[in-house]
């Protein structure tokens, strides 16, 4: 690990914590190196976001992020079904609005 990933661990972390605060029935999968958040573990793509760390940034990953109603702009990307958000701090994003994305998300 470089020093930047160690300095990102704390962000994954709180970021992590956040989801489990705001999604509490939700379950935790370590996979695709970080940390996927699902409703039903035991489906194979029963995923409705995940935490992985980069090298410059951390990434909330919302697997049908396309499906998600985002007013203010904040998801990233054009595939066909996911979206995403790179932080490099919570002061990056409005916690308000990443929790109704999340909500959003644990439901489709």
């Amino acid at each position: 690990m470089t020093e930047n990933t160690l300095n990102l661990l704390p962000l994954a972390d709180e970021l992590e914590a956040f989801i489990s605060n705001t999604i509490p029935e939700s379950k935790t999968v370590s996979k695709y190196g970080g940390t996927l958040f699902t409703l039903n573990p035991e489906a194979k793509e029963g995923q409705f976001c995940g935490i992985f760390i980069y090298k410059e940034h951390v990434q909330i990953s919302f697997s049908k992020g396309a499906a998600l109603t985002d007013p203010n702009n904040l998801l990233g990307g054009s595939g066909k079904h996911r979206r995403h958000i790179n932080l490099t701090s919570t002061n990056d994003i409005d916690l308000d609005e990443l929790e109704k994305l999340l909500k959003q998300a644990a439901e489709l």
